[in-house]
């Protein structure tokens, strides 16, 4: 049964009456934000999707409320969920925090089904509801606005056809000696070409590191598809088999069979494609495959090309994030490809212009976003002052424009938005999501945005209260 909050009374208020002077004053503001009704609500309404009759039946369960403490402690120091639970178990003012206080903590495998079950739709609303306690805090009121872009990488290795070859016929192998195994066949049934596999991909490494060893190069890449083949044609055989026993099969093996024969089933096209995409480029020399794929698991990654001399490519997802004034993030975008900058800056200034109602008095972004008509169109939703300084030859105009005083302040401000993607990444996780698949990308990144508005707003709470 889904639960809103916590109803036993606190152990720590009667054995611990002093117990809010070990608080930091951040959490403690923290915590009193996250006493919203609508914030709880919106975590309550997901879980009971997760049964039809879970509002008013069954066990009860962890308390909406405990779920979104409990997750919000975990992105505001970048843990694990194995780290979220123990340092909750063993600290009285995290206990006190997620509203657990001398009752049991919910396991790690718990906290991690539950937060399956947020997807990118209730995280987006729950960010809104956090915007709009910063609104009504009085942090925020949408007078200004800049908008920059990164990349959140996803949680895969460099990208190589030899090693997607060799994590195809790993994942395939390992699933065909379980279906194996549930047939009853005996152990040598299914081939194990593993060995021979990275043993052809350390070769192939080498290789690769010399113009003179290319036709080696190339030779040893037609025997490493040519094992790849083979494995598929056996998840192939093994497919019609499982098809077969589950005709037959008890009511209590069916299900094995079903989930290995899916297993496969969804694999093996994957695999075919990367065996075509390592045919293209190796042998036919074409390095632009459409669709290519860049992960067997993550295949939502991207390429992304940002310019960066240390890091000229990088394997993720595009993101868009956009503040207002006082570094409160009020809203993210993921993009599935590689959109230009210049064409994601009218649709930020729709969504400022939709959480607050009008216009920014400033609008600021970089050099990617500048053009004529992004310009035009800022200032035809009523923006004043508009900061897009325009790249390669300026008129005299153009120069004495951007060198007015309002607009250089306008740059200097804009300049934060870099300084707020690095918290982001460093303090909140965002360099790589830990996550799995494109809900899992939106929850990595909406969690880690929420938490870090929230320590603004505490964070403002505190300057305001000492001035």
């Amino acid at each position: 049964m889904v639960q809103r909050r916590q109803r036993e009374r606190s152990l720590f208020e009667v054995l611990l009456p002093d117990g809010h002077k070990l608080w930091p004053d951040w959490l403690r503001k923290i915590d009193t934000l996250l006493e919203d009704d609508a914030v709880i609500e919106v975590v309550a309404q997901a879980l009971e999707q997760r049964w039809p009759q879970s509002r008013r039946r069954g066990r009860p369960g962890t308390p909406a409320e405990v779920v979104i403490r409990m997750l919000i402690l975990k992105h505001l120091f970048d843990w694990s969920y194995d780290d979220l639970e123990r340092e909750v178990r063993a600290n009285l003012v995290y206990r006190m925090f997620t509203r657990i206080d001398a009752g049991e903590v919910p396991d790690a495998k718990t906290i991690l089904k539950i937060a399956r079950t947020l997807g990118s739709d209730v995280v987006e609303q729950l960010h809104r509801q956090v915007v709009e306690v910063a609104k009504r805090a009085g942090v925020t009121h949408g007078r200004r606005f800049r908008v920059d872009t990164t990349v959140v990488e996803t949680n895969v290795h460099y990208p190589t056809d030899s090693t997607l070859l060799r994590d195809g016929v790993r994942v395939l192998t390992r699933t065909l000696q379980r279906a194996s195994t549930a047939l009853g066949d005996p152990a040598e049934r299914i081939r194990n070409r593993l060995r021979s596999v990275t043993r052809r991909v350390l070769i192939i490494g080498y290789e690769a590191r010399s113009p003179k060893t290319r036709d080696a190069m190339v030779t040893s890449y037609r025997k490493l598809m040519a094992t790849t083949r083979a494995v598929l044609r056996d998840t192939a055989t093994m497919v019609r088999r499982l098809g077969q026993r589950m005709r037959t099969a008890r009511p209590q093996i069916r299900p094995i069979f079903q989930r290995a024969q899916e297993r496969l089933a969804t694999m093996r096209p994957v695999v075919q494609q990367v065996v075509h995409q390592t045919r293209a480029r190796v042998l036919a020399g074409d390095t632009h495959v459409p669709g290519k794929l860049l992960s067997l698991f993550e295949r939502h990654t991207v390429t992304i090309r940002k310019g960066k001399i240390a890091k000229p490519n990088e394997f993720g997802n595009l993101v868009t994030i956009q503040e207002a004034e006082h570094q409160i993030v009020t809203a993210f975008e993921i993009h599935a490809g590689r959109p230009a900058d210049v064409t994601l800056w009218t649709p930020a200034l729709d969504r400022h212009q939709a959480i607050f109602g009008r216009a920014p008095d400033l609008a600021a972004g970089d050099r990617g976003f500048s053009s004529a008509r992004n310009e035009q169109a800022a200032i035809d939703r009523g923006v004043r002052r508009v900061v897009l300084p325009r790249s390669g030859l300026k008129s005299p105009a153009r120069r004495a424009h951007e060198h007015q005083p309002w607009f250089r302040r306008g740059q200097r401000w804009r300049v934060g938005c870099e300084g707020r993607i690095s918290v982001l990444k460093r303090r909140h996780g965002l360099r790589r999501c830990r996550y799995h698949g494109v809900a899992g990308m939106h929850r990595w990144v909406g969690l880690g945005v929420i938490a870090d508005n929230l320590m603004n707003i505490a964070s403002f709470a505190k300057v305001r209260a000492a001035a």
